[in-house]
């Protein structure tokens, strides 16, 4: 593990759906909630909460709620350029960017987590719970979006699990 990079890493994924439609998924706290998250609020500058339907922009702040997870999730939208790429805070000072492209009728993500803390609580919890969660998370976009099927363990009483 001496060359293992615990400050970063990068997942990507293809799926079958139009790019639109795949930025709105990260955008939209009603998209958010079909495939990610239990609940999604998205607040402005003021903390006037956003209108579920629509994108959120740059410098909009968030409250992540998961299915089983009593705790929200803050964080902020550092980067939204309305087309093909995303950039969030997440896990305190971490960045993730989420970037879109199209190939042969796929649409590419590229998510890149990075700034991630060195100390032992954020290897295991950041560095690598992270990189397993989006990875569940992604294949579950993938599955949402390209055939209608939600992943997630949405029962209490059968937690811990990957899809959780």
């Amino acid at each position: 593990m001496e060359n293992f990079d615990w400050t970063s890493f990068t997942k990507k994924i293809a799926i079958k759906a139009p790019l639109t439609d795949i930025y709105n998924a990260w955008t939209k706290a009603h998209e958010l909630e079909q495939w990610f998250l239990e609940k999604v609020t998205f607040a402005d500058s003021t903390k006037t909460v956003l209108d579920p339907n629509i994108n959120v922009y740059a410098g909009c702040t968030y409250n992540w709620f998961w299915y089983l997870y009593k705790d929200p999730m803050p964080g902020s939208i550092k980067k939204a350029n309305g087309k093909d790429f995303f950039q969030f805070s997440f896990e305190g000072e971490c960045l993730v960017d989420v970037k879109l492209t199209e190939k042969d009728g796929y649409t590419i993500i590229e998510l890149k987590q990075y700034n991630i803390p060195l100390d032992e609580h954020s290897k295991q919890f950041i560095r690598l719970g992270c990189a397993s969660g989006w990875a569940f998370y992604l294949v579950n976009l993938k599955s949402v979006y390209e055939h209608g099927l939600d992943l997630r363990n949405k029962d209490e009483n059968l937690q811990p699990m990957i899809n959780n």
